[in-house]
């Protein structure tokens, strides 16, 4: 795997550009988010937080390119999103790994479809594996893995196609809180040598504070951007009496997202 910046080149830049979601159901039509308009920049880590059923998975969603916007319109890079693509990575929050593949089989078959030659295929997926620490597991299957191993391999597979911009949709929300941590710490190791763009969902404010270059706040659904925290506290962050700025922005994002969109 190559650690070039991708910051550097200026790669990875997502524009959200008034983006609507709507949906059909047996009901209707309903309204699954308000217009939204973003800007994420190369190599930057944004949080996007707010209550359950308020869009952040639904944007999510429509920057992977498995959802067209009703209006308005997704770039990265200036290109306009119009299905999934090698650029974008996705880790869900279900490890979504095939069980009859290896840690390693199922790295490898995220790669197939960029035709490489058979060493190198094998030489990038046990790359992957190596920088989340599952080098020596790469044999077991995802039954003998624990969650924070499925995890990793969810990780290490993303990461072994060298996206521009990775998209994490609550990826830690199942593992109990100690190996949330460790997956925290692994994940701003890897963040800072690759500099992939990240947008990460999740529901957890200090999750959120802990990781994020920048939070944004969702109002109820449907949903919109209502309110952006800038973080520069330096990491690795700890929400603590010594960071007062942490705290206060701890206590305010609950009460901010209750708040429904205009």
């Amino acid at each position: 795997m190559t650690s070039g910046n991708l910051m550097a080149t200026g790669e990875g830049r997502v524009e959200i550009d008034h983006v609507s979601i709507r949906f059909t159901s047996r009901k209707g039509d309903y309204l699954a988010l308000s217009e939204t308009a973003l800007t994420l920049e190369p190599g930057t880590f944004t949080a996007l937080i707010g209550p359950s059923g308020c869009g952040k998975s639904t944007l999510l969603n429509a920057l992977a390119g498995f959802v067209e916007p009703t209006g308005g319109q997704i770039r990265i890079d200036r290109e306009p999103i119009a299905g999934p693509s090698s650029k974008v990575g996705v880790v869900f929050q279900q490890y979504a790994l095939f069980p009859w593949f290896t840690a390693l089989g199922n790295v490898k078959f995220a790669l197939q479809r960029f035709k490489l030659p058979k060493k190198e295929l094998e030489a990038r997926a046990m790359a992957a594996l190596a920088e989340v620490g599952l080098d020596t597991q790469a044999d077991k299957y995802p039954g003998q893995l624990s969650g924070g191993m499925k995890q990793r391999v969810g990780i290490a597979r993303t990461l072994a196609y060298e996206p521009k911009v990775l998209l994490m949709d609550e990826p830690f929300g199942a593992l109990d809180a100690q190996t949330r941590r460790v997956m925290h710490d692994l994940l701003l190791r890897v963040w800072e040598k690759h500099r992939a763009t990240v947008l990460f969902v999740t529901h957890d404010v200090d999750e959120a504070l802990l990781l994020a270059d920048r939070v944004h706040v969702m109002s109820r659904a449907p949903g919109s951007i209502i309110r952006s925290y800038d973080l520069t506290s330096p990491r690795p962050r700890a929400i603590s009496r010594e960071d007062p700025t942490l705290l206060d922005t701890r206590e305010e994002i609950p009460r901010t997202a209750q708040t429904r969109s205009n």
